[in-house]
């Protein structure tokens, strides 16, 4: 009987934990590629049909995030129309669907290993829908843990959410690296010789192990399609369907009875929401969401976690994947320091110094890269840069997003400026090798230095842009921010 006043914190933590499996595999297919594309890149420059450039290893190892941007743009649609549920099943099936077609993209109509134009094709044709997936589970996942999570502990429930995309990432380091085991990756100096020129350790990861890499993705989107069947839709949700007795029952097992009734006149009576114009509060209302998810993948961060183990490795690291695990530890450490501090320093505090940091961090790779001696400095200086943005942008950009529209603004603010999220992922992403690759005399660093040194430039900008532009959101209501744009 007092379970049934008070509810179940079990029953609330289990359903939260499963819908935050959606995080850590949105974390899991975006990080992937960074053990795999050196492999990858290897077997297609074996194709006698084509010839693979760096521009074309870019857009591969970026192409899942056309995906994301797809599945972003339609989430309010599938959640509208097929509930937070269904939703969240579809993106578990896109990812396993994803992760055997990467695997094995010769699946029915191709020759197994032999690399063709038209089997580029098809892999990207995979990427891109384990990428619809990632966008459909960035954008309901938060949605469906705010919609069932109390009120009083809703903000810590979602932002475990970024905890778990981190620590998919980090899983897949481990993952990556134990498939490597005593393997190589291949020299990009070899690659384009032919199999046969690569060194023997590394043959392996050229015919082999990227697929593994590809294919582990099945385990936890296999696990996570299953799970969410179990789950119950959310109280909102079931609301706006007419069908109040099961909002009721789901309500009572988290809230308990007493509150449960409450709750779902609350939900009834807030289900029509009032709209206005998307401009109705002023373009520059609109311009700080949109650049605050510019910002957030403008500084360069994604072209270190997808590429980290072939940066270590081109900085002479004996066992870069093993360098790379370790960064996505301190990622996961400086990840909570978010978490438990966003609300104790505010938003503003923790990007504006976040932002500073990754400089610093940038620009000591742009000095240092390439120079004899200097590597311990360069990993440093990478590790400085990564940990900055996990408590910083990583977070608290999400935690911004949500909070800094009015409410009768929100739902078509967010979907624009978590679709130029994806977008600006994509483009910095897909320029990062041929970037990196830049030379303006034979063997020189020059692309190294540049790459680097833009990022650190975009770094002090977004600091200066937060200072001056952003406002502070601690502590104030969703009411406050509608008043302050008024202003």
């Amino acid at each position: 009987m007092n379970q049934n006043q008070q509810g179940s914190k079990s029953y609330l933590f289990s359903i939260v934990l499963v819908a935050v499996l959606g995080g850590l595999l949105f974390g899991y297919d975006t990080a992937v590629i960074s053990g795999a594309e050196k492999g990858l890149q290897a077997f297609f420059k074996d194709a006698q049909d084509f010839q693979y450039t760096d521009g074309w290893h870019g857009f591969t190892s970026a192409s899942a995030l056309i995906g994301c941007i797809i599945g972003s743009a339609i989430s309010g649609l599938l959640a509208t129309n097929l509930g937070r549920k269904k939703s969240l099943i579809v993106a578990g099936l896109l990812f396993f669907i994803s992760a055997l077609g990467s695997m094995n993209p010769e699946f029915l109509f191709f020759e197994h290993g032999k690399a063709t134009y038209s089997l580029l094709l098809m892999f990207n044709v995979y990427r891109v829908i384990g990428g619809v997936g990632v966008g459909l589970a960035s954008a309901i996942c938060p949605m469906y843990i705010g919609e069932v999570a109390p009120s009083n502990i809703r903000g810590m429930l979602v932002s475990w959410n970024q905890f778990a995309i981190i620590f998919g990432q980090l899983v897949v380091y481990f993952v990556n690296f134990f498939i490597l085991g005593d393997h190589i990756q291949p020299l990009v100096e070899e690659m384009g010789k032919g199999l046969a020129a690569i060194n023997p350790a590394a043959q392996w990861t050229v015919t082999t192990g990227w697929r593994y890499m590809f294919g582990s993705e099945a385990v936890p989107a296999g696990l996570f399609a299953l799970l969410i069947c179990f789950v119950p839709e959310t109280p909102r949700y079931l609301v706006s369907v007419g069908k109040d007795q099961k909002a009721l029952g789901v309500l009572s097992k988290i809230n308990g009875s007493l509150k449960a009734e409450q709750i779902l006149k609350d939900i009834k009576e807030t289900m029509v929401v009032k709209t206005e114009k998307l401009m109705t509060y002023g373009a520059l209302c609109i311009f700080i969401g949109i650049m605050l998810s510019v910002f957030q993948q403008a500084v360069g961060i994604n072209a270190v976690l997808y590429y980290a183990p072939r940066i270590f490795g081109d900085m002479g690291m004996e066992d870069p994947m093993m360098v790379t695990v370790f960064m996505g530890v301190i990622n996961i450490l400086f990840t909570l320091v978010a978490i438990f501090s966003v609300e104790k320093w505010g938003r503003k505090p923790l990007l504006i110094y976040g932002s500073l940091g990754m400089a610093l961090g940038a620009f000591g790779v742009a000095v240092t890269f390439g120079h004899v001696g200097m590597e311990m400095v360069t990993a440093i200086s990478i590790m400085v840069y990564s940990a900055s943005f996990m408590f910083s942008w990583g977070p608290i950009c999400w935690v911004l997003i949500a909070e800094i529209f009015p409410n009768t603004i929100r739902g078509a603010a967010v979907a624009i400026a978590v679709a130029f999220q994806w977008i600006s992922n994509f483009i910095v992403s897909s320029t990062f090798v041929p970037m990196f690759n830049m030379h303006l005399t034979e063997g020189d660093d020059f692309g190294h230095w540049f790459t680097y040194g833009l990022y650190g430039v975009i770094c002090v900008i977004a600091a200066i842009f937060v200072w001056k532009l952003v406002p502070e959101t601690k502590g104030k209501t969703l009411e406050d921010m509608t008043k302050l744009w008024k202003k």
